[in-house]
């Protein structure tokens, strides 16, 4: 039996993209109109063009931050965006999707945390990205890793938490002026604990409410629908 690949540290999990057991995630996410439309449109400029948007002054950052309570279906939003970002630009090469762990990141040790992120986005991001032409990074509860230094307490939260959260800042500017092909994907159910430098550089904020009436009648016709199929 083959030995299982270890994933490095911090990292969920890899797929490459498009795979058919990603197909259904886009889909199966309720939103008001025009919401995947723009979601779809601004990972595929930054994907597609990142290059040559990286020499103009005020480059993007390649951020995407989805906002909402917990229940809206931001991360499986975010996977499906992956897919069929990739199924879009599968002419011109595979797209891997890297899964982030921020919880992975805080430490006790003085400095540990700061030295954890720095490794992830200067040197484990990138060496993922180098393998295929595109790459989306997904980072679940961002509030967690990118914290908010203005109203963070220095008492309860360790001088380690605000360097870390600078290391956070310094990395995707760094991947977005070598590495313009990357993607960066957040969620997170409390936007008001994420730090305001971090969603300063977001290309784009989309927050989400719990699905209304209309919204939950889709939902339902949708599940109903498929459960007719399987049977």
């Amino acid at each position: 039996m083959p030995p299982v690949a270890t994933l490095p540290p911090g990292v969920m999990s890899l797929h490459v993209l498009p795979a058919e057991h990603h197909d259904r995630d886009w889909d199966a996410i309720i939103v008001p109109a025009g919401v995947k439309e723009r979601l779809l449109a601004q990972a595929l400029l930054q994907l597609r063009h990142g290059r040559r948007l990286s020499t103009l002054a005020g480059l993007p950052h390649g951020l995407i931050v989805l906002a909402g309570p917990p229940g809206t279906g931001k991360t499986t939003l975010a996977r499906g965006l992956a897919q069929v970002a990739a199924l879009a630009l599968a002419k011109e090469g595979a797209t891997t999707l890297v899964e982030i762990n921020p919880h992975a990141f805080p430490s006790d040790m003085l400095g540990e945390s700061q030295r954890n992120v720095t490794r992830l986005l200067t040197e484990t991001v990138p060496e993922i990205a180098a393998r295929r032409p595109f790459t989306v990074v997904l980072i679940d509860e961002v509030e967690s890793f990118a914290v908010r230094r203005s109203t963070a307490s220095f008492e309860a939260n360790p001088v380690d938490v605000h360097r870390a959260t600078d290391a956070v800042l310094l990395g995707i500017d760094e991947v977005a002026k070598n590495m313009p092909s990357v993607l960066f994907v957040t969620t997170t159910n409390f936007i008001e604990a994420v730090d305001e430098a971090f969603l300063s550089r977001a290309d784009l904020v989309m927050r989400f409410a719990l699905p209304d009436r209309d919204a939950i009648e889709q939902i339902l016709a949708s599940s109903l629908g498929e459960l007719a199929a399987q049977s």
